[in-house]
């Protein structure tokens, strides 16, 4: 199969942005290059557009929404069914671009990023068949409405993935969409645009520009043309979106940051609650915002706990994410390593007690971004690495005396975004998770429920995403009184 870049590049479609059904040139020359996180080469340059490509993008969008929301259910169905069918289609195109730009092991980029980014696709549309846009409650008519135009801002660390879970339920509710992706991993959004046009999506519906979140961001949050802005991303940058929001008073949904506890309660089989909550800290080598970085555990059984997460650990393989062998490839970008290895080093320095990897690379590296697997045990609360979202491949171990106390430790952060339970008595694990201040919690390392709403408390953001109430996030509720059948 062509590599991602190659195909792009004959197609013409890496100096170009997706805008009112059209592959347009940009507003200037300005260009950012494309890097591999396993070599630190630069493997291609794209476009990147100013405030002006998005006003165009944003025109489009409005131009189009009139008659896109006026189309049926079942129309917008048939439309995300057949941009669903092209995904899976082209899903070894779309698996090799992650593992380009940002660094995703090829086998992991298979298995995870690329179907559970179709499964959006899949649920919105499912959602859409069945939804009830006008429900009666006595002689009101509750009536659900698309929003309008959307502005949809997403990261570098599951980029299709969040792609899908906002492209997909803005669609399927009626709105018009205007998607800025990272510009750091811009080459799966570029083929899932391939895919919106060959799906046959009316033009001005789906529009596309890549740029920085400094321009093309702040211009798309504070457009008085756009009625909702939905980011993915860090905290610092949520806030950003919502102050440049706020004077046009438009709907800012934010799935943000998060320092997710795993909260391991005294009658849980560790072999197994350790050894997953360490896959489960370190998938996508730990750049995912509601990994379980914070493993709460028992003080009487530490040392056992300790054992099995170094075992664990040293289990991973760590190298080139093009090999099917490899199980962790590189961090996605030279900024988020340069943190990881800071955070790694400040942990050591607060004397916390380092049990596996610590800072460098992995040996026989001496170049590519790659981060080694750490973990620290005997972590304090007060420390920087349990309170402070790292993004990397490193877990922190926190002992607990009583199940009162693994609670409060458990929501001592000013985030809320994922947490996990483990434990054999049901009732105690209902319990605790009824305590946790997150919007989503695991129990017993369940299977992923696409349907199952997501999102954040505190400073992990607003809204939700997945599921029906992923859909309605893009909706207005209208009263209509008086209102009979």
């Amino acid at each position: 199969m062509t590599s991602p870049v190659h195909h792009l590049k004959e197609a013409g479609r890496l100096d170009r942005f997706y805008i009112d059904g059209e592959w347009c040139e940009p507003d200037d020359g300005d260009r950012i290059a494309v890097v591999s996180p396993s070599t630190e080469e630069t493997v291609c340059e794209i476009a990147l557009g100013n405030a002006r490509d998005a006003e165009r993008a944003v025109l489009a969008a409005r131009r189009a929404f009139a008659g896109w929301s006026a189309t049926s259910p079942q129309a917008r169905a048939a439309l995300l069914d057949r941009v669903h069918a092209l995904m899976l289609e082209r899903a070894e195109l779309f698996a090799l671009a992650l593992t380009t730009e940002m660094g995703a092991p090829i086998s992991y980029a298979r298995a995870a990023h690329v179907p559970l980014a179709a499964e959006h696709l899949r649920v919105a549309r499912d959602n859409l068949e069945s939804y009830p846009f006008r429900t009666q409650r006595g002689t009101t008519a509750v009536v659900r409405e698309p929003i309008g135009v959307c502005a949809l801002i997403t990261p570098w660390n599951w980029p299709i993935y969040q792609i899908t879970a906002k492209v997909g339920p803005a669609l399927a509710a009626g709105c018009t969409v205007v998607l800025k992706p990272s510009e750091l991993s811009p080459l799966s959004a570029l083929l899932f645009a391939e895919i919106i046009a060959d799906a046959g999506i009316p033009a001005g519906v789906f529009n596309l520009v890549c740029g920085t979140g400094a321009e093309v961001g702040t211009l798309l949050a504070s457009h008085p043309q756009v009625d909702m802005v939905s980011i993915t991303g860090s905290t610092r940058a949520g806030v950003l979106v919502a102050q440049a929001a706020a004077p046009t008073v438009k709907r800012v949904a934010q799935e943000l940051g998060g320092k997710s506890p795993n909260v391991v309660l005294p009658d849980a089989d560790l072999t197994r609650a350790v050894s997953l909550g360490v896959a489960a800290a370190f998938r996508n080598m730990g750049q995912s915002c509601s990994a379980p970085t914070r493993m709460i555990v028992p003080r009487s059984v530490l040392g056992q706990v300790e054992e099995l997460a170094v075992a664990a650990a040293e289990k991973m393989v760590v190298g080139d994410p093009f090999a099917d062998a490899t199980t962790h490839g590189p961090l996605a970008n030279r900024a988020q390593f340069g943190r990881v290895q800071a955070m790694i080093e400040a942990g050591i320095g607060e004397r916390a007690k380092l049990i596996a990897g610590g800072p460098g690379r992995p040996h026989g590296f001496d170049s590519g971004f790659y981060a080694r697997p750490t973990i620290f045990s005997d972590v304090c609360t007060e420390m920087t690495i349990a309170q402070e979202e790292i993004f990397g491949p490193v877990l922190a171990i926190l002992p607990y005396d009583s199940v009162e106390e693994a609670i409060t430790i458990a929501n001592d952060t000013v985030y809320g975004l994922g947490a996990h339970v483990q434990g054999s008595d049901k009732a105690l694990v209902h319990a605790v998770a009824a305590q946790i201040q997150s919007g989503q919690v695991h129990l017993n390392y369940p299977a992923w429920d696409p349907q199952a709403p997501f999102g954040g408390y505190k400073q992990s953001g607003n809204g939700r995403e997945y599921g029906v109430e992923g859909m309605e996030e893009y909706m207005e509720v209208k009263s209509i009184l008086g209102y009979y059948d």
